[in-house]
């Protein structure tokens, strides 16, 4: 970050002396900005671009072209960006660890990308995958995007109607899948599930399977399917070539969660992932060549994604799969120990598991390599930064948030800065981010995320929607006289410039007409020793919202005086206003597959609504006892 900012002030002859100068000079030089990063980034083009940022006719965010004329492609990209040293560690339950260096991806993505012309997949056409976190994954995505193709993906717990209300809509031509996978030291066979998908998904012309874990499931697997084993062994001559695209040419489609609905198709661009993924990883993240990364995702989860653009910068990557805790807590921060790895991506939700464990890994673990810890996927609690800074070490906590629509983050970390506790140090570089109010900018109140600037990493557009009017209508009419993007994040902002996340906006609390984030009641109960996870919802009621409370407690611990414990805390550390109607004990709580509550779904079961495309969520059996709940209240 400080080299980026002494390269601005060098080129533009300018001094910028703070994060925070460099900040409003990206904002305000916008298209000055994304042209130093793309020449300081080392972004390799094919051709030259004839302006980096040319404004839409209208004005509009919407219509804005990037980098117009330059060509290039995501696979070059990546594949240049490691140095002879960079290696993939596969580490997946059941299984051998497996490294793969430069010239052995190199060599797989040349012979897959072959096969993938073979079967007719050319410039535009998709290729799926159903797969766990390996370096099998990293080279069916290397490998489409060097043809030119589009990839999108999700991991293989996935049931038969989530992976076909993804892939169906998209058509893919080739499906990677894996035959099974471990977790939780339990063999969960896919080959079932992936005959069954295939009956519905018409396009697809060749399976390529991973054996997984047990190579004997893979002989109950169609004779058709073809081993990427055997995929390795076949005698392509092709040369690996890097079709030129063009910035905005599509690369991954995403899905939302899908949740209250059939899942929305995000297609985003190869240039603007690229870049903005550059920026991410190496100024804000501080990772540079002979880093070592592991980010705990699946290949469902956007953080896939950006995890694998970390091969742009040349750092390692360590693609953990399985269950963090299996046979023990301490056993994914054995990984980070035994990889000598030095940024550590993952969620509140594990970094709470391993707190409340009692598992402390400094004191168990050579821990000195990490000095980055990133966490995303929910709101960071003030508390858990004081955890990690004394169970984990004097890291730099980089609380990120962002989003699948956007494949990257509005406000992460900054390794230039000061942390406080319970915000995320900075908006990005670039991103112009503001919490409004009544349609106005603000510090200090709760408020709306939007973001008054385009950014290269907008979406192309949702798939199927020609006219723009699902995009336009997502992010765009929230503030119709207003061409801003409305997230659907609630924050706040503080007089120096951090920013608290308090859940999703269209899930905030509205009792008696103040609105209440959710976060704000989860930071207070789940720090009580007998609580361990929790959710909360509003529940119309007489024309008004009362606030219902789930509680996943220790041991089945929740008994009246818990329950006044619990609102007693509430009213003495929030407001009487946040203090739960009712407070349930609940034995699971509902999440999506990639780690986040689902309080939209809890609020549509309590309202006695059904919670469409259950193949979302991860455990979607535990709505049941809200459903049972509901019906007593």
């Amino acid at each position: 970050m400080a080299s980026f900012k002494d390269y601005v002030n060098e080129a533009e002859g300018i001094n910028l002396k703070t994060y925070w100068d460099l900040h409003r000079w990206s904002i305000d030089e916008s298209e000055a900005f994304w042209q130093h990063l793309s020449n300081f980034s080392r972004v390799t083009w094919q051709s030259p671009y004839k302006r980096a940022l040319t404004p839409a006719p209208d004005g509009n965010m919407l219509g804005v072209k990037w980098f117009d004329g330059g060509m290039l492609n995501f696979a070059e990209n990546l594949l240049s960006g490691m140095t002879s040293n960079t290696k993939l560690i596969s580490v997946a339950e059941g299984t051998e660890d497996r490294i793969c260096s430069k010239a052995d991806l190199i060599e797989k993505v040349r012979i897959c990308a072959a096969h993938l012309r073979e079967q007719g997949v050319g410039i535009g056409d998709r290729v799926a995958g159903v797969l766990p976190n390996s370096d099998i994954a990293i080279v069916g995505m290397l490998a489409t995007a060097s043809i030119g193709a589009i990839w999108s993906s999700c991991s293989p717990d996935f049931g038969v109607q989530g992976i076909v209300d993804r892939f169906a809509q998209i058509e893919p031509k080739v499906l990677f899948v894996t035959a099974s996978y471990k977790y939780g030291g339990k063999l969960v066979n896919c080959v079932a599930n992936v005959e069954a998908s295939l009956e519905q998904l018409p396009t697809v012309k060749s399976v390529l399977i991973d054996p997984g874990p047990e190579g004997s499931v893979l002989q109950k697997a169609s004779k058709a399917w073809l081993s990427f084993d055997d995929l390795m062994a076949q005698d392509y001559k092709d040369e690996l070539i890097f079709e030129p695209m063009p910035f905005d040419a599509p690369l991954y489609i995403m899905f939302s969660s899908g949740t209250t609905g059939v899942p929305k198709c995000i297609v985003h661009s190869i240039g603007g992932t690229l870049i903005q993924h550059k920026k991410e990883l190496s100024l804000h993240s501080n990772l540079r060549e002979g880093s070592t990364l592991l980010y705990f995702t699946t290949c469902g989860w956007m953080m896939w994604n950006w995890m694998a653009s970390a091969l742009s910068v040349g750092s390692n990557l360590v693609l953990f799969d399985g269950s963090p805790a299996y046979p023990e807590v301490s056993r994914l921060w054995e990984v980070l120990a035994k990889y000598r790895v030095d940024t550590f991506g993952t969620s509140p939700k594990f970094l709470a598991a391993t707190e409340k464990s009692s598992f402390v890994p400094h004191d168990k673990l050579d821990l000195s390599s990490l000095t980055c810890l990133l966490s995303t996927g929910a709101p960071l609690l003030p508390e858990q930064f004081d955890w990690i800074l004394s169970a984990v070490g004097d890291v730099h906590i980089a609380s990120i948030s962002g989003g699948t629509d956007i494949i990257s983050c509005f406000m992460l970390g900054c390794p230039l800065l000061p942390v406080y506790r319970g915000e995320i140090q900075v908006p990005g570089l670039g991103m112009a981010v503001e919490c409004w109010v009544d349609g106005k900018s603000t510090t200090g109140q709760k408020g709306e995320l939007v973001c008054t600037k385009p950014f290269p990493s907008m979406p192309v557009g949702f798939w199927n929607d020609p006219d723009q009017v699902k995009y336009r209508d997502a992010y765009f009419e929230f503030y119709p006289d207003q061409e801003v993007w409305r997230h659907g994040d609630y924050i706040a902002v503080s007089d120096h410039g951090g920013i608290t996340v308090f859940g999703r906006s269209d899930a905030t609390l509205n009792p008696g007409g103040v609105r209440i984030g959710t976060a704000e009641i989860y930071r207070v109960v789940e720090n009580l020793p007998f609580v361990e996870d929790s959710i909360a919802v509003g529940r119309q009621c007489d024309g008004d919202v009362e606030i219902i409370l789930f509680v996943k407690a220790k041991l089945d611990q929740l008994g009246e005086e818990e329950i006044q414990n619990i609102r007693q805390l509430v009213r003495s550390k929030l407001t009487p206003r946040h203090v739960p109607r009712h407070v349930f004990a609940v034995r699971e709580i509902p999440y999506t597959r990639s780690g986040k509550k689902l309080e939209i779904a809890v609020t549509r079961v309590i309202h006695g609504e059904d919670v469409p495309n259950q193949g979302a969520i991860a455990n979607p059996s535990s709505l049941l006892e809200y459903k049972q709940i509901a019906n007593s209240l």
